[in-house]
């Protein structure tokens, strides 16, 4: 009966990394990467559309990113909205494409950067933390109810609680690695 608890929210906690992950393919560091720009909003013929499902984009080099629209009427709705994203962007429209450069990034941008990883994973906690007390007030009601026995009941909590420590881990570790490329 425990078991089906825990294995309820583990879906759950699967999207948490997931999001997690999502969240930090948007944070830039030294090195061009086409998920930087990919899934930025571009308003075209009165929708909203991704940078991707619009444009083919590739890193020919380390710090650079080329955008080539399938369209020439998509390049300057293309190039307004990476300007105006918070990625601090300057993109340059040449004939049929759109170059981004890379910056370098500024002690005080990499300060920033360090602050908003840490919001991500405290925000990352708090959701696991919040799946845990479910599955425990569950726990907790199978055992008032008589499903469970207390033995069955603790050693559910440790279970529950090594479940989350798991996933914080794994949230830990992509927050670390993500701070690694952040100093390159």
């Amino acid at each position: 009966m425990h078991k089906k608890i825990i294995n309820k929210i583990k879906p759950e906690l699967e999207k948490v990394v997931e999001y997690v992950k999502d969240e930090l393919k948007k944070v830039r560091t030294n090195r061009a990467t086409p998920s930087l720009v990919e899934d930025i909003k571009v308003e075209c013929y009165g929708q909203k559309m991704a940078v991707k499902e619009l444009a083919a984009i590739s890193s020919p080099e380390a710090r650079q990113i080329l955008i080539q629209p399938w369209e020439s009427s998509y390049l300057e709705p293309i190039e307004k909205a990476i300007a105006k994203s918070d990625l601090n962007l300057n993109p340059i429209v040449e004939q049929e494409s759109i170059r981004i450069t890379i910056p370098s990034m500024t002690k005080e941008y990499r300060e920033e950067l360090d602050h908003l990883l840490t919001e991500k994973q405290e925000q990352a906690r708090q959701t696991i933390r919040k799946w845990r007390q479910k599955a425990w007030s569950e726990i907790q009601d199978a055992f008032n109810d008589g499903d469970i026995s207390e033995d069955q009941k603790y050693k559910a909590k440790d279970e529950l609680q090594d479940l989350a420590d798991e996933y914080k881990s794994k949230v830990k570790e992509l927050i670390d690695k993500k701070r690694e490329q952040i100093k390159k």
